[in-house]
């Protein structure tokens, strides 16, 4: 497939109209952070044994293999060839000629997810506070819940003082019960997508007094402020009123957002559908996904999933049902999916508890997560030298901040808020 060929196929899928197309980066995980095609998802052949089912799961999908030159496309294409896809190309003269076409590149891992994070806080105006400023308050023993939406094991390595740990996909649910009228809600990460994203999503469900820590813990690095560290405090399951608050919540943002469901039978009508690819993704945690999942699902909990798109999702154009215990997480999560351009939609509240002994597994997909994780450099971090530290995390947050001007230069469809 020529370059051209591929951006008209692209911008296609942006649009909506172009069915179903897989972009595969076949490079090693730091060559294609160096430099990569917007919507690629990295999948080098050394992972595509034990990756390629959940990422790319229907043997008929198109997919387009891309490299810079050292032959990395041609090797995952005849792989993939031999599981069995059947529609399956390599890029023409890869990055280089889609660069000469006129197409970006872009640098980082889990682009289109971080750009769509700064996109929201411009389109919504979501508020922010300093780090500086957060200690003040802190200090001044403000009425405060201080929420970190990152992993549990995020939070444990490092923390801000008097946070909790509530990742991304369970704020909703859980930050009700934790607070009164006067409190203010501060979500923070480790940089900026996923307080923004999470602080959008408690003010679009609801709540008003909600502000981003603005470059989370990196910024409280970055102003001489000292993290906690070895800390294990989870937000708790929310009471009866509190999930009623927050369904009703959820079911508000359906209604605006689009987001509709489907029972199991659907569900199962689209697994079976040898001509569209649907992903069925668990977004509870990784602990109840572990308790008891339905066979078909992949466990992907909310937050990380909008935050990593490219690793769970790499067919565009592809359906993905979302399912959790009572609706609210895969709610929030399936509308901020349909506003990324994803055809996103909720398996009806109940399955798990009509669903028959067969039909759960018990355990995590624990080598699919390992792999996923074993290929994203870790955050610029170097407590050896604190200079080194301080300019690779500054330097982080200058590109991530600066995502939307690239994307503005390629030109490509706008987001659909609601």
């Amino acid at each position: 497939m020529t370059a051209t060929e591929l951006m008209e196929r692209h911008r296609g899928l942006l649009r909506g109209d172009g069915g179903e197309l897989a972009l595969i980066d076949a490079r090693l995980p730091a060559e294609f952070t160096r430099r990569h095609l917007l919507y690629a998802a990295n999948l080098p052949l050394s992972h595509v044994g034990l990756e390629v089912a959940a990422r790319i799961p229907r043997l008929g999908t198109p997919v387009v293999v891309c490299d810079d030159g050292g032959g990395q496309a041609a090797a995952v294409a005849l792989e993939l060839t031999v599981l069995g896809y059947t529609d399956t190309a390599v890029l023409d003269g890869g990055i280089d000629a889609w660069a000469a076409a006129g197409g970006e590149l872009y640098s980082g891992i889990n682009v289109p997810s971080k750009l769509f994070g700064e996109l929201v806080e411009e389109h919504f105006g979501t508020p922010h506070v300093t780090a500086t400023e957060l200690a003040r308050w802190l200090a001044e023993g403000r009425d405060l819940l201080v929420v970190d939406s990152r992993t549990r094991r995020e939070f444990n390595r490092m923390s801000i003082p008097t946070g909790r740990s509530c990742p991304g996909g369970e704020l909703v649910r859980r930050v009700g019960d934790l607070i009164d009228d006067g409190t203010t809600v501060v979500v923070n990460c480790a940089g900026r997508t996923r307080s923004i994203m999470g602080a959008q999503s408690l003010r679009s469900a609801g709540l008003d007094r909600v502000v981003a820590l603005k470059d989370g813990t990196m910024g409280w690095e970055l102003a001489g402020l000292e993290l906690e560290h070895g800390r294990d405090e989870l937000a708790p399951e929310p009471s009866e009123a509190g999930r009623a608050q927050a369904t009703a919540a959820a079911l508000e943002v359906a209604e605006r957002c689009g987001v509709g469901t489907v029972d199991r039978s659907q569900l199962d009508d689209w697994l079976a559908d040898a001509t569209r690819t649907t992903y069925f993704m668990d977004v509870r945690t990784p602990e109840e996904f572990a308790a008891g999942h339905l066979r078909e699902a992949t466990g992907a909990p909310g937050g990380q999933l909008v935050q990593a798109t490219d690793e769970y999702l790499a067919t565009r154009g592809a359906r993905v049902v979302l399912a959790d215990g009572d609706g609210i997480g895969a709610t929030m999560t399936a509308s901020w999916l349909i506003q990324m351009g994803w055809d996103a939609c909720v398996l009806e509240p109940g399955w798990l508890d009509s669903a028959d002994g067969p039909d759960l597994l018990v355990g995590g997909n624990d080598a699919a997560e390992a792999a996923l994780r074993s290929r994203q450099p870790p955050l610029p971090y170097d407590p050896e030298d604190a200079d080194v530290a301080r300019a690779a995390m500054q330097g982080y947050l200058d590109w991530e901040i600066a995502l939307p001007d690239q994307y503005a230069r390629d030109g490509l469809v706008e987001f659909q808020f609601c």
